[in-house]
């Protein structure tokens, strides 16, 4: 029985009461997501929303990025400015109150914005708390107003500067605090590069430029296109099925939906679902409404133009988006987005907004251009083709008990663990490595599957022809998971795999093919975060009776350099003039050729013990990125493919082998 307490001093003063912007400094979390990397460019996000949302709602036209030298970043657009007068409940100017007080701001209500990115409204108050300096400039009628603030404290108060050759915009400056974002303060060009560019995408008219002050470097983008413009990017380096980009914009009621598509030859879907310029990689009901009315619509021209016959079966949505490119931008007054990520859109009345105009308007395009859609409905009817061939392939392969989870394959030698949390499988490349893997292991948590050869190229390749690919068929049977439609990562056997290949040209080339593999058939695998690439060591020296492994040439010549400093220090003459070898005393230095040259032991000690062993988490970070760099690498686009490696020819090292 619990025992309970008597005393009763439980009252009000034992309630903390955070006020102002205290709870972002209390827990900035909450607001950002995280004080790391990924939190610290979310400041950016939030004021450079801002920003958008005027362009948005088309007040401004201009948005302009700046990184300044000494660590700050400044935006500045030449919307209508943030309003100055004096706000009626705070009695503090309205500038003042947007930046200090949470959940102030255009988006509640009021009629400040018809459509806003932004869903909570916190967005540059928190920037304010999360900042050792935060300076707002805003220009109204040529008038210029600032405020200055420090932690989201006021330190210069708002006051009215004077005439400025601006009629109208804001301009935000602020320093990211380096007491909150303790592992680094440092913003990414690339990832403020990235960002802006899907911006001026979504935001058609719109010049948006960044400029980065440390470096130099610098670019401005402009699409008239918009998201036709955004499909065209998104297809480069892939043959298109038309030249020209199906596009629509139409207002239903209050909200604005706007559609843009594209076919290629390739067999993967890419569809980038928005939602008042915020992406939403869950989906949603807009995404749900369009995918509903494209099957639906194709299925109608291919039934009517006689090339589906009647008593064929109707396409299904999988054969209909098989090398389809698209984006959908929905924009409306009240997004309810699910959860603080806004990952998804659940506005139920978006989905018929969406089929609306896309049962209509896809409707008109393909019935205006007959070509275009025989090759769209040819190209399904193939995706179809395919679909009944790889399942007879893996009902075939069923039968014979390669996909069954009950009969492994007979080249993988499992670990004993059944605890997935705790068990590792290393897809090794070669015979002879796989056999020092096997021997070397710890037979408890760590299973290995030896490769023979290079494994398919997915990237040009069915699932029905993925499926008589011996390699493909044993790593999808030993990881569990099944393929297609049958995938369920909750089966997964292993929350560690390990892609072991030699450090070389092909060595690579096979990490290149597994990944491709895993990315374009079992992306959750990999957004799980449970595939690493291993790291074997490329030279062994010894020393007399010592060895060390290095992982890399500056690592070799970092360890060859202490060998000398510690033979100074016993006293050692060191002969300035002899090579590098004698003056570290070195009795052998081996350059690793490839794991089969490594015995049981040595590959234990350096590339599969937990204590010693250095893996690479394999993250997809950017999803559009990557399918791009897989479709250069190992796509159909020889001269793409060709010009990427001669642009990147500078920076391979010709490295001497034989030592």
């Amino acid at each position: 029985m619990v025992k309970q307490k008597t005393d009763s001093s439980y009252d009000g003063s034992q309630i903390q009461v955070l006020e102002g912007l205290e709870p972002v400094r209390k827990r900035p979390g909450m607001y950002i997501g995280s004080t790391g990397s990924e939190g610290l460019h979310h400041l950016i996000k939030e004021i450079a929303d801002n920003s958008v949302d005027e362009a948005i709602a088309g007040y401004g036209t201009r948005i302009d990025v700046r990184m300044l030298a000494d660590g700050g970043i400044t935006v500045t657009d030449d919307g209508r400015g943030i309003p100055v007068d004096k706000h009626p409940k705070t009695g503090l100017s309205t500038l003042e109150t947007v930046l200090t007080v949470l959940h102030a701001g255009g988006k509640f209500g009021g009629g400040g914005y018809k459509v806003s990115s932004g869903l909570h409204g916190v967005g540059s108050s928190v920037v304010n708390a999360l900042s050792s300096r935060f300076i707002a400039e805003v220009a109204k009628d040529g008038e210029l107003y600032s405020i200055e603030f420090e932690r989201g404290a006021t330190k210069v108060p708002f006051k009215k500067v004077g005439k400025t050759d601006r009629k109208n915009g804001t301009s935000i400056t602020f320093y990211p605090d380096e007491t909150i974002f303790k592992e680094t303060t440092e913003f990414d060009y690339q990832w403020t590069v990235d960002y802006l560019r899907h911006q001026a995408y979504l935001t058609k008219g719109a010049y948006v430029s960044v400029i980065d002050e440390r470096t130099g470097e610098r670019e401005a983008f402009y699409f008239e296109g918009g998201i036709q413009s955004y499909v065209k990017h998104l297809n480069i380096g892939k043959d298109v099925t038309a030249d020209d980009v199906f596009y629509v914009e139409k207002q239903v009621e209050d909200s604005m939906v706007e559609i843009a598509v594209q076919y290629n030859e390739t067999f993967v879907e890419m569809v980038k679902p928005f939602a008042n310029n915020v992406l939403t990689p869950d989906g949603g009901t807009h995404l749900v409404g369009f995918r509903s009315a494209l099957t639906r619509v194709i299925n109608d021209y291919a039934r009517k133009s006689g090339l589906l016959k009647e008593k064929e079966d109707n396409l299904t949505g999988d054969d209909i988006r098989e090398g389809l490119t698209a984006v959908i931008l929905v924009k409306l007054p009240d997004p309810q987005f699910e959860g603080q990520t806004k990952n998804k859109l659940g506005n139920p009345e978006v989905r018929r907004y969406v089929e609306q105009v896309m049962n209509e308007y896809f409707s008109y395009y393909l019935d205006e251009n007959p070509n275009v859609a025989k090759k769209i409905v040819g190209k399904a009817l193939l995706a179809a083709r395919a679909r009944k061939a790889a399942r007879a392939a893996r009902d075939n392969v069923i039968r014979k008990g390669a996909l069954d989870g009950m009969s492994l394959p007979g080249k993988l030698a499992d670990c004993s663990s059944k605890d997935p949390s705790e068990s590792e499988l290393y897809i090794v490349e070669g015979e002879s490595a796989g056999g020092s893997a096997k021997s070397g292991r710890d037979s408890r948590t760590q299973a290995i599957l030896p490769l023979r050869g290079k494994v398919l190229n997915v990237e040009r390749a069915r699932l029905d022809r993925m499926l008589g690919n011996a390699e493909i068929v044993n790593l999808i049977k030993a990881l569990g998971v099944g393929i297609s439609d049958q995938f369920d990562i909750s089966g997964l056997r292993y929350h560690r795999i390990v892609i072991m290949t030699d450090a070389d040209v092909d060595g690579s080339h096979i990490s290149t093919l597994l990944l491709t593999f895993l990315f374009r058939y079992m992306k959750e695998v990999v957004d799980g975060g449970y595939v690493y690439l291993a790291k074997p060591p490329l030279y062994l020296l010894r020393a007399g009776t010592k060895k060390f492994y290095a992982y890399s040439d500056e690592e070799k010549e970092m360890i060859m350099d202490q060998l000398i400093a510690d033979r100074k220090e016993k006293g050692t003459q060191v002969d300035g003039a002899a090579d590098r070898n004698k003056q570290a005393g070195l009795t052998a230095l081996q350059r690793y050729k490839g794991l089969g040259e490594m015995d049981a032991e040595q590959l234990w000690d350096t590339t599969m013990n937990p204590e010693n062993r250095v893996l690479i988490q394999v993250k997809v970070e950017d999803a559009e990125k990557a399918d791009a760099i897989f479709t250069k690498l190992m796509g159909d686009q020889v001269d793409l493919r060709k010009g990427f490696i001669q642009s990147r020819a500078k920076f391979v090292k010709l490295e001497e082998l034989d030592v």
